[in-house]
Order: structure tokens, then C-alpha cells, then sequence
């Protein structure tokens, strides 16, 4: 099934330093993982099949405390179609590129 999901790791700290390498690491596992991602100012969004993204999200904490013993918050937005013809990123955003 074709899926996306939009997940912000936010580690519990004010050193703004600390927060930006613990979410560069977490991008890092993402970008590893081969799906089809893109990273915004507050989350950012998978999209491919749907057992693939769910074990990848569930990873998220783990990869996180590798690198440090800050507590992170999760939060994530889960989007599951059943057909092929589904909303990705490129066609919600591409047109907002380049501006």
C-alpha cells in the first residue's frame, strides 16, 4: 500500500545546537532507508510502502538516543491509500518550489 507520513523528532532541550545534530543524525537514518522523503522547517515527509515507512518510524527514537541521552518527542501524521493514484509530495508541493 502506498503510504506518506509526516514526522518531527523533537528532542527535549533548549541548545538549539544539540536539537539541529540529533535531527541531522535521525535525517541521516532516513536518507539511508532508500523511500522518497522530503525535510521541512518542522517535519519531515516519507512516502512509499506502508510496512516499510511504519518500521522505519518506529526506529526514529532508537536512532535518536545513538547519539544522545535527550529524551525526544515524536509526533507524526500518517496518510495510508489502498490505489495507486495517490497524492505524493511532488504533486502537493512541486508547484511551491523554486518560489
Amino acid at each position: 500500500m502506498i503510504s506518506s507520513i509526516a514526522v518531527q523528532i523533537l528532542p527535549m532541550t533548549t541548545d538549539t545546537d544539540e536539537v539541529i545534530r540529533i535531527v541531522d543524525y535521525v535525517i541521516a537514518y532516513i536518507d539511508k532507508s532508500g523511500v522518497n522523503y522530503q525535510v521541512g522547517p518542522f517535519e519531515s515527509s516519507l512516502e512509499g510502502d506502508y510496512d516499510q515507512l511504519m518500521n522505519i518510524l518506529k526506529e526514529l527514537p532508537k536512532v535518536a538516543a545513538q547519539i544522545s541521552d535527550i529524551p525526544v518527542m515524536v509526533y507524526s501524521k500518517i496518510n495510508m491509500a489502498t490505489k495507486s493514484d495517490v497524492l505524493t509530495i511532488a504533486k502537493k508541493t512541486d508547484k511551491y518550489r523554486d518560489k
